[in-house]
């Protein structure tokens, strides 16, 4: 996400190993008595003191004894990492240091976290900063999120009900943070949340506050019915003027979290409220969803007294592809931007400013650089998910550049890091949500949306899909004949294989290989190639080109068919998928978007899903200067080296070997525990015609050891250095 941006030239640090500056020392229980650089105070006003504010349009930062006028550009820093919960704020200092060297190399000056975390982020934070302007740097300014607790909000859908607990929480929660960025706390271990002594005070840092989450329409809905009598707020800060019950739970909430750092620190600083397109003040009426355009929550209902001298900001999350409404609304998608394209994004953008009084920032906007797709705009292709890493670089970097043109005061984008702990609405039942930290599911776009990627392996992975086959060099085959040899091997992340032959023609001739993965299901032969198993196949890649390459699924365990077509009735159904040993392979898709009416244009959208089981063909070695890391598939003198997603193959958790148990006999989806896979493989002459000779392909066990801590390291995707180069002119304009 972006924040800020710091008049001056923004930080230029070089983040090498585990240091910054070189100097600084790495203890994460070392707090920093230099005092306050002289760079850096507060401005006061009758006993206020602040340092930031805003205008009608920008944020300011108090430096050098001026107010800078300051483009917000920066990135959300989530709380998860590979093997842990975000619950767990698993991140260590050294971690948290290492990444503030990365995002202020990166031209950015601003980070947000959504939540409390732990003291060493606190401390890392300090410790950087104080590094940073000491070598005549500009720091890292935070936002600092106040989160709500998501599971109250479903229980009881009404902020002030069951005695204002939704309310009462928050603010005890916002309390909690002041103290905190004060250097002025101790929290005691609870389980799920951070803990421990907080002692660096980077109140000097916190240029603002986003009080809130995406709201859920029900909650809003739900607060406004039951508290007519709660439609106003007018406290010592912050008052309501024409405001809904929800609006002016806002205002209060704002006002007593002003309140208490006032009165304890003298100081105060901007605050917005969460806020995402579906509760916003605008009406879209191409939505084709009821809940996406039901209730608006509308800041200028919030004013403040002359006793807050900062001001508020605007907060909002705006994706390019959700909801549906911006690949339909005529407005937006007539819209031309000065390049001559179609540019629904820059369209809403310039909306939602016609609304507001205030500067506005998108705090979330991001494009996931994941193999699966979950959503997508039709009119610009900046999809959810099935995004390379360096198209995510230049379209997140054209969406800051419309923030900026669009005169807002900036944008963050989410996220700094990928989160192996995340969903998917169109596939998260085909997991295990206890075991998601434990490997990485390129099928979950969520998964994906960092700069910075979290890959399989210590160092590097086990393999990379590129022909060269030295991280082979100690594998033994598992299939051996005279024409080829067959490898396979396997982390965090990936099934790998290695095809090694002199005769096989990578552009004429198919390959086919098959995958037994559970007991007592799959098909014995693949007809069209007059081809046997000797074990039955529950999968089978084919390989034929680089055009022409698809895993397929026997269709007895395709999950896709049972869920939407067995467990829903989006799809029609097929008595022939119903029985084991069909001799039917379907292709493997995802789910898109369901089925949807689109109002005014009178528009039909039916269920739609896309094959996510073709094969694409490149070099997935990030190394490479022809790295895509989409690729799945690379052929080189006579080296085939393929991967294949864990959740392809229908598994669960490789970390413990779960597969999906079969679907028909127990009637939905649930895990089963395997050994191993078979796998085999067989060559056909001259590409898809049918085979003229039947054959039987034996098939060996594959078998992998489970993991209960996985291995990872860090990688800076190549989107990372486009926004590194773009950044660096936002916030220019006059």
């Amino acid at each position: 996400m972006t924040r800020k941006f710091a008049l001056s030239t923004i930080i230029v640090i070089v983040a090498v190993g585990i240091g910054v500056f070189g100097y600084m020392s790495l203890d994460s229980n070392k707090k920093s008595t230099e005092s306050t650089p002289l760079s850096f105070q507060f401005a006061e006003d009758q006993g206020v003191q602040y340092m930031s504010k805003t205008d009608q349009q920008s944020f300011y930062i108090y430096r050098n004894s001026n107010w800078e006028k300051t483009f917000v550009k920066g990135v959300n820093i989530g709380a998860g990492k590979p093997g842990a919960f975000p619950g767990e704020l698993a991140i260590s200092y050294e971690e948290y240091y290492r990444w503030f060297g990365y995002i202020s190399e990166m031209n950015a000056n601003t980070i947000r976290v959504y939540t409390i975390l732990r003291p060493q982020f606190y401390n890392a934070l300090y410790d950087f900063n104080q590094a940073a302007e000491r070598a005549g740097h500009d720091p890292i300014y935070v936002i600092h999120g106040v989160w709500i607790n998501e599971n109250d909000i479903v229980s009881i859908e009404d902020t002030f009900g069951q005695d204002d607990k939704i309310l009462n929480d928050t603010i005890k929660s916002g309390q909690d943070i002041i103290d905190i960025i004060h250097g002025r706390h101790d929290l005691p271990v609870r389980k799920g949340h951070a803990d421990g002594t907080y002692t660096s005070d980077i109140s000097r840092y916190v240029m603002g506050w986003i009080l809130g989450i995406e709201w859920e329409p029900a909650l809003v809905v739900g607060t406004n019915e039951h508290n007519p009598d709660r439609a106003s707020y007018d406290g010592q800060y912050l008052y309501t003027v024409d405001a809904s019950p929800f609006e002016a739970f806002l205002a209060q909430l704002g006002d007593e979290l002003i309140s208490y750092e006032m009165t304890r620190y003298s100081m105060q600083r901007p605050v917005a409220f969460s806020n995402w397109v579906t509760t916003d003040p605008l009406e879209h009426p191409y939505e084709p969803y009821i809940n996406e355009d039901l209730v608006e929550v509308n800041v200028e209902h919030v004013k403040w007294h002359d006793t807050y001298k900062p001001g508020m900001f605007v907060s909002y999350h705006v994706y390019p592809y959700y909801p549906d409404s911006f690949s339909y609304q005529h407005d937006y998608v007539e819209y031309v931007d000065e390049d001559g394209k179609v540019n629904p994004y820059r369209a809403y953008l310039e909306d939602i400013k016609k609304v507001h009084s205030m500067p506005i920032v998108i705090s979330e906007l991001g494009i996931p650089a994941s193999r699966g797709k979950a959503h997508e705009n039709i009119v610009t292709g900046y999809n959810q998910g099935f995004v390379d890493e360096k198209s995510q670089g230049e379209m997140i970097l054209h969406m800051m550049n419309d923030i900026d043109a669009a005169r807002l005061a900036g944008g963050l984008v989410f996220s700094w890091q990928d989160e192996w702990f995340k969903r998917t609405w169109n596939n998260s039942d085909l997991d295990m949500s206890d075991h998601r930290p434990f490997w990485l599911n390129a099928q979950t776009n969520e998964q994906h949306f960092g700069l910075l990627a979290m890959d399989p392996g210590t160092d590097q992975s086990i393999s990379y899909v590129d022909g060269k086959v030295d991280d082979w060099s100690e594998d033994k085959p598992i299939y051996t004949s005279d024409e080829m040899k067959l490898y396979i091997k396997s982390d965090e992340g990936y099934v790998y294989l290695r095809v090694e032959s002199d005769s096989y023609d990578f552009s004429k001739d198919t390959l086919i290989i098959p995958f037994d993965t559970i007991a007592d299901q799959g098909n014995d032969q693949f007809a069209q190639f007059k081809t046997n198993f000797s074990d039955a196949a529950d999968f089978v890649l084919q390989i034929h080109g680089q055009n022409d390459s698809r895993l397929m699924v026997d269709a007895y365990y395709d999950n896709y068919y049972f869920r939407h077509a067995i467990l829903s009735d989006y799809l029609k159904q097929n008595e022939a998928y119903h029985h084991k040993n069909s001799g039917i392979f379907n292709p493997i898709q995802l789910a898109l978007t369901r089925e949807m009416h689109i109002p005014i244009v009178e528009l039909a959208v039916p269920f739609t899903g896309y094959e996510t089981g073709v094969l694409k063909y490149g070099i997935s070695n990030p190394d490479s200067d022809d790295f895509d890391s989409l690729s799945d598939f690379y052929y080189d003198n006579g080296n085939l080296e393929i991967r294949i997603p864990w959740q392809l193959l229908n598994v669960m958790d490789p970390s413990q070997k779960y597969v999906i148990n079969d679907m028909f006999s127990q009637g939905k989806i649930t895990p089963l525990q395997v050994n191993g896979f078979n796998v085999g493989i067989a060559r056909i002459k001259g590409g898809l015609a049918k085979s003229e000779q039947e054959q039987t392909v034996s098939m060996s066990e594959y078998h992998w050891e489970a993991w209960d801590i996985p291995t990872f390291h860090e990688r800076l995707k190549p989107s990372y250095y486009i926004l590194k180069n773009g950044f660096q002119a936002l916030g220019a304009r006059k």
